[in-house]
């Protein structure tokens, strides 16, 4: 009998994986033997064909044959093994590192061979090294492979065979019964983007047939990659917009606003709310009096004042009895929320409490203390409010600030702590990050969004300039005059590889030839291998004004107000995504006084980095910047690995996808209309476990 389940087995039931192989094959995420059909190769060779020695070129990667006709081994340098081999166009040097007795006598002169590998330039010409290659005794027998050869990424005691079997036995299985992997996308969608059925899609991908190129297969426009990839997508979005549902359907407290108290609230502030503000603050209150869980996110560029918007969410539930919890990702930010939010709640009869890492002993037994028994109403603290020790005596609201800095877990943990008979709390989550609208629908379709799109009056736009490293002297000259002024400023070392290590050390010398060039001025330095302690000492001294000059690496990017610092110098700034540069630049800006921001490229530029330098110089707004971002980059840089929140693909790729995401939206909530049946089976096979993340 069929089993229909033969996909859902662990793959310790095919041939050739014994218990050791399962454990290996589970690092990459296969557990089952579906995983196999959908671990994609990561790139392709060519064996189809065998190329005359006398046509290659260095940086092909090529199957040749030809006769041995010397090997020697060479005792100088690294001892290696070398054999020239020669088909008649011309001659190759092949080089062995690491050799055996076996593979010396095998390869003696006149042996007819077949090797695969890139061609490199060495000492005496063109080189192998360490091709794969077979002897081959029957000249008449076919060495070529009829179909473009898969490569699979692999983990250590994985070979590229066993994977290439394992994956062959799979598609067997769905060969032979072809019931057992169901296409949930419906035929018209299928027929209306010309996308093929998911057993051809994945039969192109394993093994791709003449007709199918390399280059085709690499750029994605393979229309059984683009299905794949699509489906993916699609899914993710599925995903969260269930969980959205499934949020909705749970009770949340009732927060009904008490107009003389938040008249009250808004008078006592030291400033006046922008429309954009006021628009927000209605929508929140409008969460709020419904039953049902709040889960919002406030985007808004720095400076727009999210944070007394996140402040009149928390008025709300303290008049209803409730109490909030706001969480920052750094001990600085959340004691610049504790600050703000003191001032603004002085005097409405609440105790706003701090708690990080730091706090230690009685202090500390306090805070708990005050939660537990309900005289604390407001707690703002980092990642330690989830501590098994915290609890609430009644939370109705949690703050997340900056919410792609935190993992999914931390944020499940603070969520479980408000969760009481059925009830949860509402949720409002704040960034900085203005995310261009395509992708915030597919990354948070389980979130309402709004946004703050104006800045209060007074704010003055940065003036930003490009200029060339080779302008540096008159930069540190400038530097100098600026705080003479009593004026402050940042100087930004960016990557200068992807090594945290490297980009440390670059910031250190920097700082180094500025303090010898600058004498008079008080230079620190802060960068991401600090302890957080060190780094939060020298952002509090520069808060102070005892420091005139911070050099720092990005870590600054989500930072803390520091009015007195109108001059910021980034560094090799084509390195970054301009939504990063503008997150940067707005770490000044601050102040009443004019602020400036430099831009220091290395030249030569290119046409592209230019053109995006370009707009960063004309625009302060962060959503035209991210949209221009998008168009120029691509999605998967906009988001950034470090923003992606918990969002990882297995065969989409958002820059090489974007085009597919304009439509998810719609067919997305065409299938809960329409195919309902299918939400959950195309979850089950995409995420499997780690759907619970979405409802985060």
């Amino acid at each position: 009998m069929k089993n229909p389940n033969t996909l859902n087995r662990s793959v310790a039931f095919l041939t050739g994986i014994g218990a050791q192989t399962a454990n290996r094959l589970e690092k990459l995420g296969i557990h089952i033997v579906q995983d196999l059909i959908f671990h994609l190769p990561h790139r392709y060779e060519d064996r189809t064909r065998v190329y005359p020695i006398g046509t290659l070129a260095a940086g092909m990667t090529v199957l040749i044959c030809g006769k041995v006709e010397l090997t020697d081994i060479l005792p100088r340098g690294r001892i290696s093994l070398v054999c020239r081999i020669s088909d008649g166009t011309g001659f190759i040097t092949l080089k062995f590192f690491h050799f055996t007795a076996n593979q010396h006598n095998a390869l003696k002169p006149g042996t007819l061979i077949s090797c695969f590998a890139e061609v490199r330039y060495g000492f005496a010409g063109l080189e192998m090294v360490h091709p794969e290659y077979k002897v081959i005794t029957n000249p008449d027998s076919c060495i070529t492979e009829t179909r473009l050869t898969p490569v699979y990424p692999l983990t250590e005691g994985l070979s590229q065979n066993l994977i290439r079997k394992a994956v062959k036995q799979a598609l067997d299985l769905c060969s032979n019964e072809p019931e057992l992997l169901t296409d949930w996308i419906p035929e018209s969608i299928l027929k209306q983007y010309h996308y093929p059925s998911l057993a051809e899609a994945i039969q192109t991908l394993h093994a791709p047939d003449e007709s199918v190129t390399i280059e085709a297969l690499q750029n994605g426009s393979v229309p059984a990659l683009k299905r794949l990839a699509f489906e993916e997508l699609l899914t993710h979005y599925l995903s969260l917009r269930k969980s959205k549902n499934k949020i909705k359907a749970w009770q949340a407290p009732e927060f009904i606003s008490d107009k003389i108290t938040t008249d009250h609230f808004i008078r006592s502030l030291p400033f006046k709310l922008t429309g954009a503000q006021q628009r927000v603050i209605a929508e929140i209150e409008a969460d709020c009096r419904s039953q049902h869980p709040m889960m919002r996110l406030v985007q808004g560029d720095v400076g727009s004042g999210k944070t007394v918007v996140s402040a009149y969410a928390a008025l709300l539930a303290l008049t209803a009895g409730y109490q909030v919890a706001v969480m920052a990702p750094t001990e600085l930010l959340a004691e610049q929320h504790f600050r703000n939010f003191s001032a603004w709640f002085d005097g409405f009869q609440t105790q706003v409490v701090f708690l990080t890492g730091q706090l230690k002993g009685n202090a500390r037994k306090e805070v708990l203390q005050s939660l537990a028994d309900g005289r604390a109403g407001i707690i703002i603290g980092t990642h330690a409010l989830f501590q098994d020790s915290v609890n609430f005596h009644r939370l109705g609201l949690i703050i997340i600030d900056e919410q792609h800095r935190f993992g999914v877990h931390q944020r499940l943990a603070l969520r479980e702590k408000g969760q009481q008979n059925n009830i949860r709390p509402h949720q409002l989550v704040m960034t900085a990050t203005p995310i261009p609208r395509t992708l915030a629908m597919l990354q948070y379709s389980d979130l309402d969004i709004s946004i703050i799109d104006e800045l209060p009056p007074g704010r003055k736009p940065i003036v930003t300039s490009v200029i060339p490293a080779e302008r540096r002297d008159d930069v540190i000259n400038r530097i100098n005059s600026w705080v003479n002024k009593k004026r402050q400023v940042y100087w930004v070392c960016t990557l200068i590889e992807e090594s945290e290590v490297l980009q440390c050390e670059a910031a250190e010398k920097t700082a180094e030839r500025l303090i010898q060039a600058l004498p008079n001025v008080r230079v620190a330095l802060i960068h991401g291998r600090m302890k957080s302690t060190d780094k939060d000492a020298i952002m509090q001294a520069f808060k102070n004004h005892q420091l005139d000059l911070l050099v720092a690496t990005t870590v600054i990017e989500v930072g803390v107000d520091v009015p007195n610092a109108g001059l910021m110098i980034i560094e090799n700034p084509e390195r970054l995504g301009l939504s990063q540069l503008h997150q940067l630049r707005g770490r000044v800006g601050r102040g009443d006084d004019d602020s400036y921001c430099l831009l220091m490229y290395q030249s030569p530029l290119s046409d592209t980095a230019r053109h995006r330098l370009g707009v960063l110089r004309g625009s302060n707004d962060g959503f035209v910047i991210a949209e221009k971002d998008l168009e120029l980059r691509g999605p998967g840089e906009v988001m950034g690995t470090r923003q992606t929140g918990q969002m990882h693909f297995k065969i989409a790729d958002l820059a090489r996808d974007a085009d597919l995401l304009d439509n998810i939206q719609k067919i997305g909530e065409q299938f809960f209309t329409e195919s309902p049946q299918a939400v959950q089976p195309l979850i089950d096979r995409w995420l499997g476990e780690s759907t619970e993340y979405a409802e985060v």
